[in-house]
């Protein structure tokens, strides 16, 4: 029993490797920068929102940076460039917005997302994931010793959303029971599928009741424009024209929920399949995801069925244990609309940017209207209810184990 233990902890910090997660922080950055050594410096040292003139662009220097070779400076290098980009472009407001991303920003912001296999947008990833650092470097991460790097206007509000965003993804850390459960499928280990289901329940629950924070603790008074992108946006029809970098306009969707790693890998362990539209959606919500997170997705996305494994199984107790997984993912999911339409749509916050209100353009082109992004969380919380095993078929005895994976 002690060299299996050996043998599953090896393989699944090699998992943790391959996919730039680890079981502390699970698809947060771990430790990120806060400061540039070489030339980027200046990005952080002054006031972002001093950059958003047209004349303090056009003196900016077109940095090229070659110089950030480590994972953790491209990182916050894209940050620092999609705050600043996101706050020029939205500068006059929702009626007026920057055509054009002038080339100072435009072309080090493409380099970077290269690097980074992102795109030259203000992802979830940097804004919940990477967007993070202590104030008190040897306490914990909790809710009064955690700081951002870069904010837009809003104060508590707006610092207290993306604070509680990140502790929800901070939560999804022990769901890594998902990776258990791939390996234990492997060799048809009901118990190893079971206990790393009890995990990622554990998780999902955690979750839901960090996310309750975000309502009992802060004001949501947010203007969230500065996160809205340019497609399928009314106010950007044409898209946005990437200065030095192409000569057509760009077509990237802004920041939202939809791009969080945990919850897709969780759809893929669960074999909750979201179709049509809603589905497309998701699905083009990984290309703004870091790669390596995408690539689990797929990965679990790829293996067997678990959910059809289950259905050829009589083990009663490992179909239960699906069952609440599937159960806590629906009452998560169905939080996450209850406060939507308590706090964003209810009093009437139809205002451009809202962290939450990117899904609801992205998927209806007729407007941004809160229903259409009411329309898509219910919609998932639906198709995940549908997950749900009804009623156990009854097997053979001896076919319990007979699955092959």
């Amino acid at each position: 029993a002690e060299h299996m233990e050996t043998i599953n902890r090896e393989t699944l910090q090699a998992d943790f490797d391959a996919f730039d997660i680890s079981e502390e922080f699970g698809f947060l950055l771990e430790e990120p920068l806060v400061s540039f050594i070489v030339t980027f410096s200046f990005l952080i040292t002054i006031d972002i929102f001093c950059l958003y003139s047209l004349c303090r662009m056009s003196l900016m220097p077109v940095l090229i940076p070659n110089l950030l070779n480590d994972h953790r400076e491209l990182s916050l290098a894209h940050l620092a460039l999609g705050f600043i980009s996101m706050g020029y472009v939205w500068q006059e407001g929702q009626h007026a917005p920057a055509q054009v991303l002038p080339k100072a920003l435009a072309v080090p912001y493409w380099l970077i997302s290269r690097r980074l296999g992102l795109p030259p947008i203000l992802t979830y990833a940097d804004s919940v994931l990477s967007n993070w650092k202590l104030r008190d470097p040897t306490g914990n991460m909790e809710i009064g010793n955690m700081d951002l790097i870069f904010s837009f206007p809003g104060g508590e509000s707006c610092r207290g959303f993306f604070i509680v965003s990140l502790l929800v993804e901070l939560a999804a850390s022990s769901g890594i029971g998902a990776l258990e459960v791939m390996h234990a499928m492997k060799s048809s280990d009901v118990a190893g599928i079971q206990n790393g289901l009890v995990k990622v329940t554990q998780s999902l629950k955690k979750m839901k009741e960090t996310f309750k924070l975000m309502h009992s603790k802060f004001k949501l008074n947010l203007s969230p424009i500065f996160v809205s992108g340019w497609r399928d946006n009314p106010m950007l029809p044409n898209g946005l024209l990437y200065e030095g970098v192409s000569t057509e306009p760009m077509f990237l969707s802004g920041g939202s929920a939809a791009q969080s790693s945990a919850i897709q890998c969780f759809d893929a362990l669960l074999c909750i399949q979201h179709e049509d539209e809603t589905g497309a959606f998701l699905t083009r919500m990984r290309d703004y995801m870091p790669p390596a997170h995408c690539q689990l997705i797929e990965t679990l996305s790829a293996r067997p069925s678990l959910r059809d494994l289950i259905l050829s199984c009589s083990s009663s107790d490992l179909c239960q244990a699906y069952n609440s997984c599937v159960s806590a993912m629906v009452d998560l999911r169905s939080y996450h609309l209850y406060a939507v339409q308590k706090y964003i749509i209810g009093p009437g916050n139809h205002t451009m940017g809202c962290p939450l209100r990117g899904v609801g353009t992205m998927l209806n082109d007729k407007g941004t209207g809160g229903s259409n992004l009411m329309g898509f969380l219910k919609g998932v919380c639906n198709t995940t209810k549908k997950a749900l095993i009804s009623e156990r078929p009854s097997v053979p005895r001896e076919n319990v184990m007979s699955f092959n994976i």
